[in-house]
């Protein structure tokens, strides 16, 4: 934690603040702040995973289907694959 703090009073829903209590109810975690404070970096976490992979993988996809269309699918074509792989996975 940061070693300057400002006070805030929030007012989550009733599910999300059981959550919080029932964690610090665990012992996971020792207070609220924990719990929030975690979550928050948390979900930084996964922001930055996303922003990354935007970058690299879907960056690159793009530009190569920018440079050849030819090489995507219709929707047509996409779910026919998934209704395939479902089939597939069934029996």
């Amino acid at each position: 934690m940061a070693a300057t703090s400002h006070q805030m009073s929030i007012t989550l829903p009733d599910d999300v603040a059981a959550q919080v209590r029932a964690r610090v109810a665990s012992g996971k975690y020792a207070s609220e702040i924990d719990v929030i404070c975690d979550g928050l970096l948390a979900l930084e976490d996964r922001e930055m995973t996303v922003e990354q992979w935007l970058r690299t993988e879907v960056a690159d996809i793009y530009d190569e289907m920018k440079a050849d269309p030819g090489r995507g699918l219709t929707v047509e074509q996409v779910k026919a694959s998934l209704a395939e792989d479902r089939r597939r996975r069934a029996g």
